[in-house]
């Protein structure tokens, strides 16, 4: 397989429940008994409805749950959508610590591993900021990978997905059927790409500036 021959993929990797600030911080009348909700996330999380909150949307971390903030008003779909929604904003605000190449490359050593069954071992793993137009890259024959700088703040989900579609190139040229069998076992294969073919259309889109502030 020639160098730098991964696809131009949109997609990608686990988000891990490391304890976070809240993105808005959450006011005493909020912390009223909630639900849990099954939401896609890897800890548990629990949706707390308060009558007093009347747009805005929060989250946080609290112990090995995560906390989400909505107005009582709020239909179920609307609720799972923001679930999903301050989810990947909490994983992307706590991947902002960044791993250093090192810890990318400890990373890489896991998710082989646990998907791979450990047969994926690259002898490189690191961050570049020459590959614009591709997540990814890798070079079987020397066993090298390569990450856009442009996944760092990504949710880590997304950036895991990314380093795992590296290593099983390092099994199997190509995207063959074989190929996309290896990533069967990854459960967040699907939204991971979805999240970057969704970055990829925003980048098509004019820039609005907005206030930060989350607004259902």
């Amino acid at each position: 397989m020639p160098a730098d021959s991964s696809p131009r993929f949109a997609g990608e990797p686990t988000a891990h429940s490391a304890p976070g600030a809240p993105l808005t911080a959450p006011s005493p009348q909020d912390r009223v008994p909630g639900r849990q909700d099954r939401g896609p996330a890897v800890s548990a999380v629990e949706v707390r409805r308060s009558s007093r909150r009347r747009r805005t949307v929060s989250a946080y971390r609290e112990g090995d749950r995560t906390v989400v903030l909505i107005p009582a008003r709020m239909s179920e779909a609307e609720e799972r959508r923001w679930v999903t929604v301050m989810l990947d904003k909490l994983a992307a605000q706590e991947s902002k610590r960044m791993l250093g190449d090192a810890e990318l490359a400890a990373r890489a050593e896991l998710l082989s591993g646990q998907y791979l069954e450990g047969r994926a071992r690259p002898a490189t793993v690191r961050w570049v900021t020459n590959q614009n137009t591709r997540w990814g890259s890798c070079t079987p024959a020397e066993g090298s990978i390569r990450l856009s700088h442009r996944l760092q703040g990504m949710p880590e989900y997304v950036v895991d997905y990314v380093l795992l579609h590296e290593l099983a190139h390092l099994l199997v040229p190509g995207h063959g059927p074989r190929f996309w069998r290896l990533l069967e076992a990854y459960p967040r294969t699907e939204r991971a790409r979805g999240y970057l073919e969704g970055v990829v259309a925003a980048g098509r889109l004019p820039h609005l500036s907005g206030s930060g502030n989350e607004r259902a």
